[in-house]
């Protein structure tokens, strides 16, 4: 028995609770208990460009990313999780970070 903890990312918050939503459903459905989904402060990074390459300093443009993620620990891990685990067909938008503790 051991302790799982998936932390999702994405830039689209829609995509991302689906992906969650898919997780939780397959992690429930092989009897392991669960925690989560965590939602975490969403992360916005601003950037500012000037719009012409050589005059008018005072027109500029700004852009923003926003990085939404969510942590889900699964607290008993069986085989049958890690196999579901792996057979998901997530959305490629999600980047998924596993990491495994012993209890």
């Amino acid at each position: 028995m051991e302790k799982i903890r998936l932390k999702l990312k994405a830039y689209d918050h829609r995509v991302l609770d689906r992906s969650v939503a898919s997780i939780v459903e397959a992690v429930k459905r092989t009897g392991s208990d669960i925690k989560g989904p965590i939602p975490l402060p969403t992360r916005n990074r601003r950037y500012t460009v000037l719009r012409s390459p050589h005059i008018n300093k005072d027109s500029r443009e700004q852009f923003e990313i926003r990085v939404h993620s969510r942590i889900i620990d699964i607290m008993s891990a069986t085989p049958e999780t890690v196999d579901s685990l792996m057979k998901l067909d997530l959305a490629p938008e999600v980047d998924v970070e596993v990491t495994s503790m012993e209890k």
